[in-house]
């Protein structure tokens, strides 16, 4: 009898197992990405930044059918420009994004594809690199909070590939690099479209 329990706890373990494994809850995401920003002024300076692209690298979670879980992490490299009475100031900086959001599943009836809103947040890290034409004198790497959000949709290739199509917007203050003469004191936005491919186990 004990023998029997010890043999059907094994196979409703290996069942549950097996059904975990087939749902595929987990996926990677490796993505290229746009990185455009919106330019402001504050305080009698104004701030233009430079376009660019990167890429994102990103891990999600499936909770369940309508819900998952995300961490990305993204790197992009630009230029701040601030204007004002001392003239031109030139920063060039790495961008590093790391964020955390929750994903809310949207299926359509359209066979392969599926669609989701995200939501949440993190840290846009502007590290300058000092290269000549691009710094001024005592700048430093500096972190900015950020609100997320975006849309996107992936279209299924095969049980375990998919190709994803995304727009994330970034919500943040912006980055002085701890100086005085270059604090606009004023909000902006980074639009980031991105295109890549998803790897789901």
């Amino acid at each position: 009898m004990r023998r029997t329990a010890i043999m059907l706890a094994g196979f409703v373990v290996l069942l549950t197992l097996g059904a975990t494994a087939q749902e595929s809850r987990s996926e990677i995401s490796l993505q290229g990405t746009g990185f455009f920003t919106r330019d402001t002024s504050g305080q009698g300076i104004s701030r233009t930044t430079s376009d660019t692209g990167g890429f994102m690298v990103g891990y999600r979670y499936h909770i369940n059918r309508w819900l998952s879980a995300e961490g990305n992490y993204g790197y992009d490299r630009n230029t701040q420009k601030y204007f004002a009475g001392f003239g031109e100031s030139r920063v060039q900086t790495n961008v590093h994004t790391v964020t955390a959001d929750l994903v809310l599943n949207l299926p359509l009836p359209i066979r392969r594809i599926s669609t989701y809103v995200l939501a949440g947040g993190g840290g846009l890290i502007f590290d300058p690199t000092g290269n000549i034409g691009g710094s001024v004198p005592g700048v430093e790497s500096q972190g900015r909070g950020a609100f997320l959000y975006g849309v996107g949709a992936d279209y299924v290739l095969t049980r375990h590939f998919s190709l994803r199509g995304e727009y994330r917007g970034f919500v943040y203050k912006n980055p002085d690099f701890g100086l005085g003469a270059l604090n606009t004191d004023s909000w902006t936005h980074t639009a980031q479209p991105s295109a890549g491919i998803v790897f789901r186990f």
